[in-house]
């Protein structure tokens, strides 16, 4: 937890008190100058940076990520959004029904995409090799979007009201959610990639998700008390979509590779996954 100047502990030395100096100046810049500020901060950082690592760094592992992208997709859902949504007041059967409801919601929404996709080149008289269009169609890779755009806005709204409570609050949310934030975007573009996406629209498309958080800072900001009551439902819509990700478009192409090798590969990605949302939710906790 981030102390306040006053609590801090005071050593003498010139980095210490400039650190306190630093932190004293929040106090006076506007609440919702800083929520604007962070909000826009981890959108466009959190994006950038797992851009980098997922398209110079990790694009050569692409088959190795997609099991990656599953342990950070499962993991967020089952460790992250679930927890924080069954901490509130609102009955868990009714978050239930409403994660059900979403995991139908996204299926349908999958068929109506392949559908309509199927539709518009039936009969053009070209032929569509390797199941591209089938990628493009989206094989999960819009569908991850509106997950994220969920889990982007319940991120704002609760940056909102951490800031409403004390610059020092808001700080350490901000923390906190860009720590989790970046290992999560990479999972979001190990899926647009395997979906066939081209990488400047799959950066595109991971920056319209992410300025969800900004939109929910302004709403958590000025419309907070309407809305607390609405996280949880919203976070258990989010888990919803990254389970329904993973289990019906990365498992399934998992599943292709039938090796020993291959199979002990893709435990240990996944496991990794897993671990790595499993230390930075520890981390945040602290």
């Amino acid at each position: 937890m981030l102390k306040s100047p006053g609590s801090a502990c005071s050593t003498g030395s010139p980095s210490t008190a400039s650190l306190e100096r630093r932190l004293k100046a929040l106090e006076a810049v506007p609440p919702l100058l800083l929520v604007l500020a962070s909000t826009l901060a981890v959108a466009t950082a959190s994006v950038a940076l797992a851009s980098h690592l997922s398209f110079r760094v990790l694009a050569r592992f692409l088959d190795r990520m997609v099991s990656f992208s599953i342990g950070i997709l499962l993991a967020t859902a089952f460790l992250h959004l679930l927890p924080d949504a069954f901490e509130s007041q609102q009955s868990i059967r009714e978050l239930l029904a409403t994660m059900l409801a979403g995991i139908f919601g996204f299926f349908f929404l999958q068929k109506i995409a392949l559908y309509r996709h199927s539709h518009h080149f039936e009969g053009d008289g070209h032929v569509h090799e390797g199941g591209h269009d089938s990628r493009e169609a989206g094989h999960g890779g819009a569908l991850v979007l509106i997950g994220s755009a969920f889990h982007n806005f319940s991120d704002g709204v609760v940056m909102a009201g951490a800031y409403l409570a004390g610059p020092y609050a808001g700080l350490a949310a901000t923390l906190s959610i860009m720590t989790h934030e970046i290992p999560h975007k990479v999972g979001d573009f190990m899926v647009l990639i395997n979906a066939g996406i081209a990488k400047p629209r799959a950066v595109i498309y991971a920056s319209g998700a992410s300025s969800c958080i900004v939109l929910g800072g302004l709403a958590g900001f000025f419309l907070l008390a309407q809305l607390a009551s609405w996280i949880p439902s919203v976070l258990v819509i989010a888990a919803a979509n990254f389970i329904y990700i993973s289990l019906s478009d990365l498992v399934p192409r998992m599943q292709k590779e039938r090796s020993k090798s291959d199979a002990a590969w893709q435990g240990a990605m996944i496991a990794l996954g897993v671990a790595v949302v499993v230390l930075l939710t520890n981390f945040a906790d602290v």
